[in-house]
């Protein structure tokens, strides 16, 4: 009972904290949406893939690590060791983070002509490049309270961010309309900087008095060489894996204005729909993953500590109560997103085009929210090469149908490949777990 309480308390602070953070990420969506229009919105949307693949190289494997190994030396009252991770883990990270930085400023423009195939994403890119190590020390000391249960303190850092984002967005805003510059999507990426360098100074001053209180000495290391060995141990297949997920999703995000161009369309208007796809309607879709993400962050070090002790049965619990979570929230929305599509995408974008996608992604929520739950609960179980497969077979999936659907059936192409990709990776994230049922 004490376990399921925890997990319930754990799921209420970030769900509540995500969707604060997510009700003001829509209303600085619709901020931009009306500042950089649906173009500049797509062209902001291009580096995400660049960023979302720098930070699966120097903190995606690393993080998980963090909250596994730390959760499991928690159980074992190895406070100490716990400590050590940390440290050990987050070097490595900030240090790998500081060396992708570099490159990929030195050669934002190659990256912006030959990657993204949009010379106007080069500034977005530099300012983007300078805020990795930021993202990558922020993130570890989430991954480290993940695993310590003290969810208050990734929600607060969560929420500071977002908040700075705006503000600094906002207030770059208002200097550049009185002095008559031109509003571009760099003020997207300077938000994007302000809102991790905030959550950096804070993640500092946490764990700072965190390791203070205890008054902690890297001399007394314990093992460091051992700790080593186990964090390359655990996150390097789990950046392997996240690598190759975000290589193909970086390929897929690169390949759908390509193809809306064969399909008939100039290149401003396929920069349009994909940005009113991925700025507006996904996010919108996205929203209540704020109650799924949540549930998957609190399960993965939760499972973690129970399987380090042999603590089955509360595993299978576990599993039980979020796919009965899940699969309501998700259907729930499905009638809300299908009977309000058309009124939500012209209310809060007033776009045409957002209200037809929101209606048609609206059949992805159940698989869409219960499917990234299980993989938190296959990472907590240390299930490293079955993610990659779902992750695999997902992103392949949704690959064939941007080749081969959308020059026939423009972006719908593409949507009815989410759909199918997600039904695929719920099913197949059931089939891994089936010895717990």
């Amino acid at each position: 009972m004490k376990h399921i309480h925890t997990l319930v308390k754990g799921t209420l602070i970030l769900t509540l904290s995500g969707f604060l953070t997510k009700i003001i990420g829509f209303l600085y969506r619709i901020f931009l949406s009306q500042t950089i229009g649906a173009q500049g919105m797509g062209i902001y949307q291009l580096i995400f893939p660049i960023q979302t693949l720098c930070f699966a190289l120097t903190v995606g494997g690393i993080q998980t690590a963090i909250s596994r190994l730390v959760a499991a030396k928690a159980a074992l009252k190895e406070e100490q060791s716990t400590r050590d991770i940390f440290l050990i883990s987050t070097f490595l990270s900030v240090f790998t983070a500081i060396v992708v930085a570099f490159f990929l400023y030195r050669h934002a423009s190659w990256f912006a002509l030959h990657i993204l195939l949009e010379k106007s994403c080069t500034p977005l890119l530099k300012i983007m490049a300078l805020s990795l190590p930021l993202g990558a020390f922020h993130a570890c000391v989430n991954g480290y309270y993940f695993a310590r249960k003290k969810l208050s303190i990734p929600a607060a850092a969560q929420l500071l961010e977002q908040l700075a984002r705006v503000g600094a967005s906002y207030l770059v805003f208002l200097i550049w309309t009185e002095q008559g510059i031109p509003v571009t999507p760099i003020l997207a990426a300077i938000g994007l900087f302000s809102g991790e360098l905030t959550a950096m100074v804070f993640s500092s001053l946490v764990i700072f008095r965190d390791y203070n209180k205890v008054h902690y000495q890297l001399r007394y290391m314990t093992a460091p060489f051992a700790d080593f060995k186990a964090v390359i141990h655990l996150s390097f297949p789990l950046t392997c894996n996240r690598l190759l997920v975000n290589l193909l999703h970086s390929i897929e995000s690169v390949l759908i204005p390509g193809h809306l161009r064969l399909y008939g369309l100039d290149n401003a208007s396929a920069l349009s729909i994909y940005g009113v796809l991925t700025g507006m309607a996904l996010p919108l879709i996205f929203f209540p993953c704020a109650i799924t993400n949540a549930v998957s962050t609190v399960l993965l070090p939760s499972i973690a500590e129970n399987q380090a002790i042999g603590n089955h049965g509360h595993i299978q619990k576990s599993i039980f109560l979020s796919i009965k979570c899940c699969l309501a929230l998700g259907f729930s929305f499905t009638i809300l997103f299908y009977f309000l599509g058309d009124f939500l995408g012209l209310f809060l974008f007033q776009n045409e085009f957002a209200s037809t996608f929101i209606k048609t992604l609206s059949f992805i929520c159940p698989c869409l929210y219960l499917s990234g739950t299980l993989g938190g609960i296959l990472n907590g179980l240390g299930a490293v090469n079955q993610t990659l497969l779902l992750n695999i077979m997902g992103l392949g999936v949704r690959l064939f149908f941007v080749f081969f659907l959308i020059p026939s059936y423009g972006i719908m192409g593409y949507l009815w490949g989410l759909i199918v990709s997600e039904l695929l990776v719920t099913l197949l994230s059931l089939f891994f777990l089936k010895s717990y049922f």
